[in-house]
């Protein structure tokens, strides 16, 4: 995502049903407008312990979550500030750093979105709420558990540097999830309800988070992947991956046969497969670039392949350039998570990237 300074005046901001417009209250003391005419710089890291505010009740240019998440990186000054007060900060903080269009297109998508939950009635309602226990296999929760390298390090396996495969989910959640997106599709293809596709290059599979999965998938991102990216890829997520896009792919003969080279929106990816009976569609890995050396040279140490086995993960870079290959025979489903961290998307520090020292 490319953002630039935007100086053009934001759009009024609606409240919950749409009908009005919504302008948050001035601050309601002499503290509060003190805190609201200076100026914010958002800290490197979150923190931890703060409980973030709910913004549900407001609608805005953004999905409520990305201000809980933004919110933790505030200064410590402004997190003790009233919710109105916060708001005006990180409104004014995306408002600079995320262009008008960005923003006009994801107002767009939120409002797709709420149709489709007005809408859709789910097959597997306890598939909306993470039960550890049913979805993980026992050594993923336990290495989780342990929190700690040592602990990590008995499940996982590095084919190559950057990469890291391991057993996580049970074959139940696996075809639970893919039921829930067969009844999701049968849903689509009923109400000829127009879906939008996981992203640009697969015209296949569904997003996971626009048919409710987003609560979900945001308790897996913070409490089961951000332990795993802190130890492995610390200089991505720092303590914490605080926003994600999750969706499944679909590869057979009749649906999209192969990916081609690319990176991910990602700081880290986990990709699982979810089965079901099939032969190739190996992913293949190239190495980690940045944006300007992406298609740069391969060197032959950066050469690496996996085999998908159902229920078993794979984690990586969302720079880590790689593909599938064709899949020969049957039919494979992945789930994907690109996780993120919403201080690198903002670039709230003036910072220019985690990918410089990468040639």
């Amino acid at each position: 995502m490319t953002m630039t300074p935007e100086t053009k005046k934001r759009p009024s901001l609606q409240n919950a049903n749409g009908s009005a417009s919504y302008k948050p209250p001035q601050p309601s003391n002499e503290g509060d407008r003190e805190v609201k005419s200076s100026v914010v710089r958002l800290r490197r890291e979150p923190s931890t312990d703060h409980r973030s505010e709910s913004y549900e009740d407001v609608r805005t240019d953004y999905h409520p979550s990305v201000f809980s998440a933004l919110e933790r990186f505030l200064p410590l000054d402004i997190l003790s500030a009233s919710r109105d007060v916060k708001f005006h900060h990180m409104s004014k903080i995306l408002g600079n750093y995320l262009p008008r269009g960005e923003r006009n297109r994801a107002q767009r998508h939120k409002e797709y979105r709420d149709k489709i939950l007005k809408n859709y009635q789910p097959l597997h309602r306890e598939l909306y709420t993470l039960n550890p226990d049913r979805f993980f296999v026992q050594s993923f929760i336990d290495a989780i558990k342990g929190n700690t390298e040592e602990s990590f390090r008995r499940i996982i396996i590095e084919p190559s540097p950057g990469i890291y495969t391991f057993s996580m989910l049970q074959p139940e959640f696996c075809e639970m999830i893919f039921s829930e997106v067969e009844n999701f599709q049968r849903w689509v293809h009923a109400t000829k309800f127009k879906i939008m596709r996981p992203n640009t290059m697969n015209k296949y599979g569904a997003v996971l988070d626009d048919f409710g999965l987003d609560t979900m998938l945001d308790k897996l991102t913070a409490e089961f992947i951000t332990p795993l990216a802190s130890v492995f890829f610390p200089n991505l997520c720092g303590s914490s991956l605080d926003s994600h896009h999750g969706f499944v792919v679909e590869y057979s003969k009749d649906r999209d046969l192969e990916l081609g080279f690319h990176v991910d929106d990602s700081e880290v990816t986990l990709n699982v497969c979810l089965g079901k009976q099939f032969t190739g569609g190996d992913l293949f890995f190239r190495g980690v670039r940045c944006e300007d050396h992406v298609n740069g040279t391969t060197y032959p140490e950066e050469i690496s392949e996996y085999s998908h086995v159902p229920g078993q993960a794979v984690l990586h870079a969302g720079r880590h350039r790689h593909g599938a290959k064709i899949i020969t025979s049957g039919y494979r489903v992945n789930l994907i998570l690109w996780c993120r961290r919403v201080l690198v998307r903002t670039k709230a520090h003036g910072l220019q990237g985690s990918w410089e020292g990468y040639h």
